[in-house]
């Protein structure tokens, strides 16, 4: 093996191995930070010794990767690896997350702030037709308690009926992009029972507040809402704080 292909440690992989599993130990070199941003693979030949894999199924690896926006392949240069900013890959969100778990305290963070502050907004303007369907919205979602997919649709309804109360053009510019990068971590949550059932009570919370016109009550629903749901999310996968 070259000097070049000894600089970096990659699990043998047996040939049974799927495109899945070398795109997984690719990745895992760049959380590890042995390959970093700019830095080109291997040749080919090199890394499919190293691998332990045939050179059909390592393009089909590396050009999942490309998709990713992970990589750069370059004609007749080779591989390098790209920025790995949210922005560049949140059609592949798995991969943001596993990469960087902290982004997941970041998105709660922005979450509170962000919600709480429409919240507030939406008390002061909410309209009876509004505060209906989110009470028709809870009182279905309590039905759908044990359908994870009906429950997740609930919920993201309540939370757009309530930006939308709040009457500002520009906030759902800010949250189409954070609804993008939740997308993942909702999925997680609302596949926990225990999640969806206290959802149901925050929810109840906050429209509490909504109908009695309070913007501060409402704000401070929303945020304990998603503090809630954060602490419940990060005791339920405790490898995320490691």
């Amino acid at each position: 093996m070259s000097e070049a292909a000894s600089q970096y440690t990659f699990n043998n992989l047996k040939r049974s191995s799927t495109v899945e599993r070398i795109v997984e130990n690719l990745i895992t070199l760049v959380r590890e930070r042995s390959l970093n941003i700019g830095d080109k693979l291997p040749p080919e030949r090199q890394l499919c010794e190293m691998i332990g894999v045939s050179r059909p199924s390592l393009r089909e690896a590396l050009k999942a990767l490309q998709v990713m926006n992970i990589i750069d392949i370059r004609q007749g240069a080779g591989a390098y690896i790209k920025s790995l900013e949210p922005e560049d890959v949140v059609e592949h969100l798995d991969i943001v997350f596993h990469l960087d778990s902290s982004l997941y305290h970041d998105l709660y963070e922005a979450r509170r702030v962000i919600e709480a502050s429409i919240a507030a907004m939406a008390a002061e303007k909410i309209n009876d037709d509004e505060l209906e369907f989110i009470e028709e919205n809870i009182r279905q979602a309590a039905g759908d308690i044990d359908n994870e997919q009906a429950f997740a649709e609930r919920d993201l309804e309540l939370h757009h009926v309530i930006m939308k109360a709040a009457g500002n053009r520009v906030i759902p510019v800010f949250m189409q992009s954070i609804n993008k990068l939740a997308l993942l971590i909702r999925q997680k949550t609302n596949a926990m029972p225990n999640i969806r059932k206290n959802t149901i009570k925050d929810h109840r919370a906050i429209l509490m507040a909504l109908k009695n016109h309070d913007p501060q009550e409402s704000a401070a629903a929303m945020e304990r809402h998603i503090r809630n749901v954060e602490r419940a999310f990060f005791y339920e996968n405790r490898e995320v704080e490691q």
